[in-house]
């Protein structure tokens, strides 16, 4: 599932140390953290001062309570100092905390392990904002999604190795003093590559930090709610931790009680959710084409919701006897049980990978750290709710985990609707990106005409009812489009003009032509992009017709850039007006080849409509 942009990253020392260093501290984690949960479950008696599961639902509640102590000072310090300097501080702290660490496992110090476990912890917590806000200093907007999905591969690959290693380790005669060295090792691993790490400069280092937990709690967290796109960013990610705190706890219970597995078989499980999630998340930069794509988010929340409910439905009737691993793999009854967890795996990294780069690309940037912060805080929240609710349905209610897993896709469903409803980018996004992967083969020629920042007028002719749609697929930033008030208010196609705030246009009214000029004009002031069909109306033969009057004076005034852009290969199809009316008729072809041609960008002063007609006229291919 590799690609040129990811394999790009991974030879660059601006990428690859950094993604080491990552994953190695979450590989560490989990090694640690399941090795000191296995040998407190088979301590010997009076080893353990309390009763052993008081013991293990005490260690998870101290790994997460730092996140809640320590996210808010964490995100401050980010924006403050060095985020690189930051990152090796903290793994020369996980040297030290390991080497204590060695020593409590061979002495049998439970009671240190379990401190030490907090203040792994407190290293993640710390660990967290700095290198999540490094990422846009080090990679170019458009490599996020690709930098995003090789992370979130690492880090659950790692995730997943470590489990397995802890329990290697803790069944081996020697357990306590080979995960002393190893724990040491690994954290040593990890500093000297975070050593290779570029410089990444504070972005706001005149902040003050003064040390106030829960103001600069409340704080942080405020400041996550200013941009709603972002909050449902942050919502949404921790929706996912909770929805992946749940499945992975109920694993082990699910083999035993439902599939007839042992412990190997709870291992297959957690390893096939696990790749899945690395494969969903290097698929989900394939299909956003390596950029930030929000429409890619629906989705990967369908898939959950659909693979998970199958979980349930897939489940054997009656428990299958499989006396070992391999007889647990090869039971024909399974393998739709297997699909189905793989590809609730998959959907996870679609789904995951562009909330955490929209998170990253419309924060400011010197709040992007405390944003991050905010979101590993609303992250423990979310997973400690995800225990609360699995005891509250599996021992109060006395559901079965099958059952708890279509709960959990029914109200995965819900969830999704009240965010995509709260950021409608996300639906419409999705709707664009549909289109533009079924209806259509879209190819993209000289789009980096479009600036990267500030404002645009792009001219485009006019041959079907998707160009709009389409065109905003194909750009990487939002347009605004102005739109004949006819097709405005189309069923429908008002709700996406509306959410996509586009300006609708009379133009048999002077009222209604002065009013979306300065439309057009505020959003171009504002930085914006704005895309005007100089036709007015869908062409009638194919060919580009006359442009409007007034387009000339909208050019004058817009003083940006106007990017002339060419469609071809939507005449011919349903939405066109080739042989009749639109959408009455039978389409000659489904999933055509459409071309989305730009051209260089000309400055508003030299612009005109008969040069722009030219231009698009050239860019179809059709000098004239």
């Amino acid at each position: 599932m590799s690609s040129k942009p990811q394999a790009r990253l991974l030879t660059q020392q601006r990428f690859l140390p950094y993604f080491l260093t990552q994953a190695f501290g979450a590989f560490n984690d989990n090694v640690y953290k399941n090795v000191l949960l296995i040998l407190i479950a088979f301590a010997a008696p009076g080893a353990l001062p309390v009763d052993s599961d008081l013991v293990i639902n005490l260690a998870a509640g101290l790994f997460i309570l730092p996140f809640f102590l320590f996210s808010a000072s964490a995100g401050v310090l980010a924006d403050k100092y060095d985020k690189a300097l930051i990152m090796r501080k903290v793994k020369f702290a996980e040297i030290v905390i390991m080497s204590l660490a060695a020593i409590a496992f061979v002495t049998e110090s439970y009671t240190a392990l379990l401190v030490l476990l907090f203040l792994m912890g407190t290293q993640s917590a710390f660990f967290g904002p700095a290198k999540y806000a490094l990422l846009p200093q080090h990679l170019k907007k458009e490599e996020l999604v690709s930098g995003n999905a090789l992370v979130e591969t690492g880090t659950f690959l790692a995730i997943l190795i470590g489990t397995l290693l802890a329990g290697i380790i803790a069944n081996q005669p020697h357990a306590h003093t080979i995960a002393a060295v190893s724990v040491v090792a690994f954290a040593i691993i990890g500093y000297i590559s975070s050593r290779w790490i570029p410089d990444a400069p504070p972005s706001k280092p005149d902040s003050h930090f003064h040390w106030h937990p829960v103001r600069q709690t409340r704080h942080t967290l405020s400041i996550a709610r200013r941009n709603k796109t972002i909050f449902q960013c942050v919502l949404g990610i921790s929706w996912f931790w909770f929805l992946g705190a749940c499945y992975l706890t109920q694993f082990p219970n699910f083999a035993k009680l439902h599939l007839g597995g042992n412990a190997a078989s709870v291992s297959f499980l957690l390893t096939l959710f696990s790749v899945g999630i690395a494969i969903g998340s290097l698929l989900c930069d394939r299909l956003s084409g390596h950029r930030i794509e929000p429409g890619i988010v629906p989705l990967g929340s369908l898939g959950i919701t659909l693979f998970g409910a199958d979980l349930m439905f897939a489940t054997p009737a009656m428990i299958p006897v499989t006396d070992s691993i391999t007889a647990f793999i090869t039971q024909p009854e399974l393998w739709r049980v297997f699909f189905s967890l793989a590809m609730l795996g998959v959907s996870g990294g679609i789904f995951i990978v562009p909330l955490y780069a929209m998170m990253q690309s419309r924060a400011k940037e010197d709040e992007r750290a405390q944003i991050i912060a905010a979101n590993n805080i609303w992250n423990a929240i979310f997973m400690v709710a995800s225990a609360i609710t699995a005891i509250v349905f599996l021992s109060v209610l006395g559901l079965s985990i099958p059952q708890f897993f279509l709960f959990l896709s029914v109200v995965n469903l819900i969830v999704m609707l009240y965010i995509y409803t709260q950021a409608p980018d996300f639906f419409w996004r999705f709707m664009v990106w549909l289109v533009s992967h079924t209806l259509y083969r879209v190819r993209h020629k000289d789009l980096s005409h479009i600036p990267a920042k500030g404002g645009a007028l792009i001219v485009c002719n006019h041959v079907s009812y998707m160009d709009a749609l389409l065109l905003a697929g194909a750009c990487p930033r939002p347009i605004r489009f102005l739109m004949d008030k006819d097709i405005y208010n189309l069923p429908f196609i008002k709700t996406f003009c509306s959410a996509c705030k586009v300006i609708p246009i009379d133009a048999t009214d002077r009222r209604s032509v002065m009013k979306a000029f300065t439309h057009v004009n505020r959003y171009l002031e504002q930085g914006d992009i704005v895309c005007v069909f100089p036709e007015g109306q869908l062409t009638y033969d194919g060919e580009i017709g006359p442009f409007m009057r007034g387009i000339d004076l909208i050019i004058k005034r817009a003083q940006v850039p106007v990017i002339p852009v060419a469609l071809q290969g939507l005449w011919g199809s349903y939405f066109s007006r080739e042989g009749g009316r639109a959408l009455l008729k039978i389409p000659k072809r489904f999933w055509s080849r459409v071309h989305i041609i730009a051209g260089p960008p000309v400055e508003a002063a030299h612009a005109n409509s008969a040069m722009l007609r030219e231009q698009i006229l050239a860019l179809r291919g059709e000098n004239r």
